[in-house]
């Protein structure tokens, strides 16, 4: 059985994740005091207790929810002799593609904490609250193809582009909120519904460049080294173990596509990946992998329960 590792992305966040590992795993606990000292913060105190409304601030959600995840891996191993050498691949959504790099060995747990404190910021001062939008079309019409028709409308106003391909009847559109919201319309008008994002900036759009290019210029002094299974990127949907093709890939990513249902193509087609393990918080990973490898098994690891039953599995 051919597995594949995933870690979620923004949205998953919520008031309590992690605090049922902290209370079953010493090594849990110590992944989530790690990150507090590399941050200089309590984030770990947010996320047990809220209020949501910090939680969800992105330079705050970044950092919790890689938290999670590699408490999760850290348990696996400690508790279980579960380590990311059993995966044939990782992957994760935007910024689960860090959590995917550490997990694997290829950055430190305190350099991945500080690269997302970093980048959460970067991509809120990149463009000013209220000025970008997105929006989630959604529907058995909602294809790249009406999401990209959808964004040229848009982009007669503004800037305006696809920035998540999440599965087939889910795509992300991102840019000026005036753009978006042509979009959104031309979207209606080709059978889509359209959903407005409670985002705080416009992620993996053109707009990110500011953004872009402070994580270029902080990647180039972290120490990344090659991962200890195969990164499959957001960027191209294609596996890589070379550390400077990742670190530029990162920096793309910031403005660029995530190709999520190309990469979970590949993994179930040419990858051969026929079980998937979403690591971390929420099961919305988990959900798109059954919807496009139904014959493939797919599980979420957020508990304790959820850690044994996949390591007795194994």
């Amino acid at each position: 059985m051919s597995l594949a590792l995933l870690f979620p992305g923004q949205g998953s966040q919520a008031v309590g994740m992690g605090a049922e590992l902290a209370d079953a795993f010493a090594s849990a606990r110590a992944v989530f005091e790690e990150i507090d000292d590399a941050l200089g913060q309590k984030l770990f105190r947010l996320m047990r207790e809220g209020p949501i409304e910090d939680l969800t601030l992105t330079e705050n959600a970044q950092p919790a929810l890689m938290a999670v995840s590699l408490a999760v891996m850290a348990a696996l191993k400690a508790e279980f002799g579960v380590g990311v050498e059993r995966a044939a691949f990782v992957a994760g959504h935007s910024l689960g593609e860090y959590s995917a790099l550490a997990a694997a060995g290829a950055l430190s747990l305190g350099d991945t904490a500080r690269l997302l404190r970093l980048r959460g910021q970067a991509m809120q001062r990149a463009v000013p609250v209220g000025a970008g939008a997105m929006a989630s079309l959604i529907g058995p019409k909602s294809d790249v193809a009406l999401a990209e028709a959808a964004a040229a409308a848009g982009s007669a106003v503004g800037v305006c582009v696809v920035a998540n391909d999440n599965n087939a009847g889910n795509v992300v559109i991102s840019g000026d909120k005036a753009a978006v919201d042509l979009a959104i319309a031309k979207a209606k008008e080709l059978g889509a519904r359209a959903i407005p994002l409670n985002v705080s900036a416009p992620f993996h759009c053109p707009l990110m460049r500011p953004a872009a290019d402070e994580m270029a210029e902080a990647l180039a002094t972290t120490a990344l080294g090659p991962p200890r299974a195969p990164l499959v990127a957001n960027i191209t949907a294609r596996p890589t173990l070379d550390p400077d093709l990742i670190r530029n890939l990162l920096v793309e990513q910031v403005t660029g596509r995530v190709r999520w249902r190309e990469t979970m193509e590949w993994l179930a087609g040419d990858g051969g990946v026929t079980r998937f393990a979403e690591v971390g918080a929420g099961k919305v990973l988990t959900g798109i992998a059954k919807r496009i490898a139904p014959e493939a098994e797919a599980s979420a690891l957020g508990a304790p329960a959820d850690l044994e039953a996949f390591a007795s599995a194994l």
